[in-house]
């Protein structure tokens, strides 16, 4: 008889990525270098100047102003319908869930989970970084603009950076970071600052952002790209206490299997009696662990042993007045007597 472990779609997926090699050779993780740092610095140093330049209403502002008053959506309204679906590339939902569903492929394949890891921790910081910043300055939009010419800062919106344009640098610029060669990965940089910059353009084409929004979105967009090696070990052990937590759920739910006979095969007693010896006889109560003694209540008791059976007096059966006990002349007449 032939048993077979069933597995789950769990089990499977875990299995697939304890093959060997759990990574490519040929990819390298990125690190923190002299000039990513530079760029990093560099790119710091751009968005504290764009926050400044805005809070001190300086000529940016007043560029920001031109821009809503030309209003592009009325100077080419036959492009609307099309970027009305095109910034959707921006949008948080929609794009992390195609950009995970590649990346779920690409940790299929590579057997390792860093991809779907090195997304989430990019997210994470996008959304702590970028979400406090806008609630932070609170900046009103130019559809609810109340003061021509103002910054319109800490008045309790929430646009500033542009959300749309940050997301759009992180969740297609990760495609780039986590390429497998230096030419996919230039490839890829290329189409994530394409993607990014017309994201951030038709954010201002209709109306929903100012300009200034565009460029701190781009600028913290790109500031968690260039972080991000600074979490490759996060993720590492990450990773790590994901298979860590499968051994310990599969240590669970092991349990041992005796291995079933196979058909046919003579059992131990059977051997020995057809090679003419007396079968083994065990003893019934050898093997019986001895049973704890009985609590009985204070008091005289004996055991069953030692008690005498007592014998009822008299008849067990209830009297009757038509009854007579064995031995004796019925008391009745006789039919026919005279």
């Amino acid at each position: 008889m032939r048993t077979e472990l069933k597995l789950s779609r769990l089990d499977r997926l875990f299995a697939r990525l304890d093959r060997e090699p759990e990574r490519p050779a040929h990819i390298d993780v990125p690190r923190m270098s002299r000039h990513r740092v530079v760029l990093f610095s560099a790119t710091l140093a751009f968005y504290t100047a764009i926050v400044w330049a805005v809070v001190v209403s300086s000529w940016l502002v007043r560029l920001d102003w031109q821009v809503m008053f030309f209003r592009p959506y009325q100077q080419w309204p036959e492009i609307h319908a099309f970027l009305d679906y095109y910034v959707v590339l921006g949008q948080r939902g929609p794009t992390a869930v195609m950009v995970a569903a590649w990346l779920g492929w690409r940790s299929w394949r590579q057997h390792t989970l860093r991809p779907l890891l090195a997304l989430g921790a990019a997210l994470l910081a996008l959304n702590i970084t970028v979400g406090a910043a806008k609630y932070g300055m609170g900046r009103l939009g130019p559809h609810y603009a109340t003061v021509v010419g103002s910054n319109e800062m800490w008045r309790g919106g929430d646009i500033f950076p542009s959300g749309h344009t940050a997301n759009a640098v992180v969740t297609w610029g990760i495609l780039a970071y986590l390429a497998s060669t230096p030419r996919a990965r230039r490839w890829l940089s290329a189409l994530s600052a394409v993607t990014s910059l017309g994201v951030g353009l038709t954010t201002v084409y209709l109306g929903t952002h100012w300009l200034s929004d565009v460029l701190l979105g781009w600028a913290a967009g790109l500031l968690i790209l260039l972080a991000l090696p600074w979490f490759e070990p996060l993720i590492a052990r990450a990773e790590t206490a994901v298979f860590a937590l499968r051994d310990r759920w599969r240590s669970r739910r092991a349990l041992p299997v005796p291995a079933p006979a196979p058909v046919g095969a003579p059992s131990p007693s059977a051997a020995r009696a057809a090679d003419g010896e007396a079968p083994v006889r065990e003893p019934v109560g050898a093997t019986r662990a001895p049973r704890p003694p009985v609590y009985l209540a204070p008091g005289p008791h004996a055991a069953r042993s030692e008690r005498t059976p007592v014998t009822p007096v008299g008849s067990r059966r209830p009297p009757h007045s038509d009854r007579v006990p064995r031995g004796t002349a019925s008391a009745r007449p006789l039919a026919g007597g005279g």
